[in-house]
């Protein structure tokens, strides 16, 4: 070749080089193998509580930054109405039926940290496969998903047996009863019951002792000591578990170790947020995935003194300004350490908002915006549908919205693929990678069915008609409310699952959510030309996915969720439990 030519070549050659050279990088997956995941988990936060979701009146400016600079998804659904099954399925990327997390009888959730219930060894949670692919991996907060099965220190169900490296924050769930100052939340009514029934065999044995000693009534002395040892003992067995509440549930763990029985409320939130902040700090050099699982937005609320008073919806509403600013800090401290690039937030809540949570005229539960019903209505989507926000700069765009059924489950897929790693093949997974939905690869969610359970008892599914893109939406049976037309359970406190709260619909009653989120509008053979056909595939649908299902051991049986002391996690010797570790440190 002439020296001109190879002038002119050379010419063309160096600036595509440098130019190359120069370039910003194109990030995307390929790029970045194994990213950082934080997992932001809400407690009974409703959709309606979210700036970005509608709400004007809460300021969630962190929250809703999340969405403008990633993907907002505004028909992600849990896949239960309840914290325990819900965060089973989360977990597991299972319909929470398959690992016997969901309930046949009213006990709905983990009712004792000394229950032997909890979420199964044999079931992979998303944490274990990441452990194995590398990555450290850390649970800051609830977990709510048991402790032990045979002896107090087996933890079988711990975080710790599920893949988490680190756990610091309660093992069970935040209630009212962990604040003396509050009135006791759980199981108040039937704690009632034992009250009511302790006075009435208490007024029985000393009527009879009276009337004994002023001969009115011939009994013999032995009999009378008999029934006065049944009614000791009848107290003895609910008030050893009932009447020590705060001891029992409402503990800190870091590992396996527990920091504070009964905790101290007023450092709790600042506890969880070091904590979180420092697992970031301790592993900014190689993959780690923190679960920052919220005790907000759950009663008593939780909240610091310098946000009381501070928005326009009472303290549900300084709780939920305290969580996006808890959000801010979280973000800001993955920003400090040079890691927004490489680490995939996700924002959600477990389930909808607990509508019938009030205190006299306090409304201490969450909103749930257009849509019908709240926590435990596992039909209706104000109980399921909850905000889901990821964000991933230079990955994902920024700004989108994606208003295709997702679920809470696909968390599972989607962070196994971004590590490296593979789902699992023995059993099934009813999550779906989101990555080609989010990335805008794909136009349509994988899901075309999803079941609403209420426990075990299937209450609605949802038909994503993957053509036209319709959603429709058919309920088998939905709670009464009450007082009637009040739109929950206000009279009840929970909606129940079966029996005489509930109505069976024969036929369904069916929604075309795209047309009516709300669900205020049925439709019937004589208003909807495609009823019959609609109905007619769901009830298929219905009968192929319960051929998926395998018998398993019910881990909320009522055998399981009862107290057992010989199982309660205690940090002295039983049962005189107290301790305050971190007010030592």
């Amino acid at each position: 070749a002439s020296f001109p030519l190879l002038c002119f070549r050379s010419a063309l050659v160096t600036p595509l080089i440098f130019g190359l050279l120069l370039q910003a990088p194109c990030t995307h997956p390929s790029t970045v193998t194994q990213p950082n995941f934080v997992l932001l988990l809400a407690d009974d936060l409703g959709i309606g509580d979210v700036g970005c979701y509608g709400n004007d009146t809460i300021r969630t400016p962190n929250i809703d930054g999340l969405a403008e600079e990633g993907v907002k998804l505004t028909q992600h659904i849990a896949a239960a109405p309840l914290c325990t099954p819900s965060r089973a399925a989360f977990l597991t990327g299972r319909y929470p039926l398959r690992s016997g997390m969901d309930a046949v009888n009213d006990y709905r959730v983990i009712f004792w940290n000394a229950g032997s219930g909890g979420l199964p060894p044999n079931e992979t949670t998303f944490a274990k496969i990441l452990q194995n692919q590398g990555y450290t991996t850390g649970l800051i907060g609830k977990w709510h998903l048991g402790v032990n099965c045979e002896s107090r220190n087996d933890h079988c169900h711990h975080p710790l047996k599920h893949g988490f490296d680190y756990f610091y924050g309660m093992p069970f769930t935040l209630i009212s009863d962990c604040e003396p100052t509050e009135t006791p939340e759980m199981d108040r009514a039937f704690r009632r019951k034992l009250w009511i029934s302790t006075q009435v065999i208490g007024l029985i044995t000393l009527t009879a002792v009276l009337g004994r000693l002023t001969g009115l009534i011939s009994v013999h002395w032995k009999t009378l000591t008999c029934l006065a040892g049944f009614s000791l003992l009848f107290f003895i067995s609910w008030f050893s578990s009932y009447g020590f509440v705060r001891h029992w549930n409402c503990i800190m763990m870091r590992n396996h170790e527990i920091t504070e029985q009964p905790m101290v409320t007023e450092r709790t939130t600042s506890l969880i947020l070091k904590e979180s902040i420092s697992f970031i700090e301790r592993n900014k050099h190689k993959p780690f995935l923190l679960f920052l699982s919220f005790l907000h937005s759950h009663t008593p609320l939780l909240t610091m003194d310098k946000f009381l008073g501070k928005s326009r919806h009472g303290l549900y509403g300084d709780n939920v300004e305290e969580m996006d600013w808890m959000v801010g800090q979280v973000l800001d401290a993955i920003n400090k350490e040079g890691l927004k690039d490489t680490t995939l937030v996700y924002f959600a809540s477990d389930h909808g908002g607990w509508l019938e949570r009030q205190e006299g005229e306090r409304q201490l539960g969450g909103w749930n915006g257009i849509y019908k019903g709240g926590k435990a209505m596992a039909g209706w989507e104000g109980g399921i549908r909850v905000p889901g926000i990821f964000r991933w700069p230079g990955v994902l765009p920024a700004g989108k919205v994606i208003d295709e059924p997702t679920s809470l489950m696909d968390i599972y897929p989607t962070l196994v693929h971004l590590a490296g790693g593979t789902v699992p093949q023995d059993r099934v997974v009813d999550g779906r990678d989101l990555l080609p939905l989010l990335r805008g690869a794909a136009a349509r969610s994988e899901h075309e069915f999803l079941f609403h359970y209420c426990g075990a008892h299937l209450h609605a599914v949802r038909w994503h008609h993957k053509d036209t893109g319709a959603v429709w939406k058919a309920h088998y049976v939905t709670p009464i409310f009450s007082p009637p037309g009040a739109g929950a359970c206000y009279e009840r406190g929970f909606c129940p699952c079966f029996g005489e709260g509930v109505t069976h619909h024969e036929p369904p009653l069916l929604f075309e959510l795209s047309q009516d989120p709300s669900e205020a509008n049925p439709l019937s053979a004589d208003t909807e030309p495609l009823f019959d056909t609609v109905i007619r595939r769901m009830g298929r649908a219905i009968e192929e996915h319960r051929r998926t299902l395998a018998p398993v051991p019910q881990q909320l049986s009522v055998s399981n969720v009862v107290w057992k002391p010989w199982l309660q996690p205690c940090c002295g010797t039983f049962p005189f439990c107290w301790c305050d570790k971190e007010d030592d440190n």
